[in-house]
């Protein structure tokens, strides 16, 4: 199966464009989410010089991102670049096991391998990438056993619709929809009780 940069992203902007208002796009050297704003009427999800792996890492942000969150630029994190302390490689890890465990389960959706990425190639840091690797699997068994957030239980359904069962992509799209619409759904029931 061929992986297309235009496959994810109809994938993503057919299921989360008209609900969410946000697409997927490619971007330069850095990944960077942006907020609707008076220069652009929807939100970014920006991915790096056209790396389908990078697409499904900033998509596994976007699914883990709450509300408020969705409203700042790159969800108001921080971020240091190359060259971090070793308490800065430590929080930069912490924060990205959930994102990249999202990211794993994604690339397994579309039969692709999946590598971790400690990011942090200086040398400068001793990066334990094996540790790191072993927490990653970890969360995302736990996430298989527990389930996923909404947004990325649809965006799996679509890619595994997609790429593991072939259906043409307005297929896979409507299967992920319905997960968004089933949990709509049940949650204007709750709301009427």
């Amino acid at each position: 199966m061929t992986h297309r940069l235009e496959d994810v992203t109809a994938l993503f902007d057919g299921l989360f464009g008209p609900r969410y208002n946000t697409r997927l796009e490619r971007g330069g050297d850095e990944p960077l989410y942006r907020p609707a704003d008076e220069a652009c009427p929807w939100h970014r999800v920006i991915f790096a010089r056209g790396f389908f792996a990078s697409a499904l890492h900033e998509i596994s942000h976007w699914c883990i991102a709450g509300e408020q969150r969705r409203l700042l630029e790159d969800y108001g994190y921080w971020y240091h670049p190359d060259g971090r302390s070793a308490e800065q490689q430590r929080l930069f890890e912490a924060a990205e096991v959930a994102p990249q465990a999202l990211e794993k389960l994604f690339s397994a959706a579309c039969e692709l391998p999946f590598h971790v990425s400690v990011d942090n190639l200086d040398g400068r840091v001793e990066v334990d990438r094996e540790a790191f690797q072993a927490r990653v699997a970890a969360r995302a068994a736990r996430y298989e056993q527990e389930g996923l957030p909404l947004r990325a239980a649809a965006f799996r359904a679509a890619l595994q619709h997609f790429y593991q069962q072939g259906q043409p992509l307005k297929q896979a799209v409507t299967s992920g929809l319905a997960i968004l619409e089933r949990d709509h759904n049940e949650g204007q029931g709750a709301l009427s009780r």
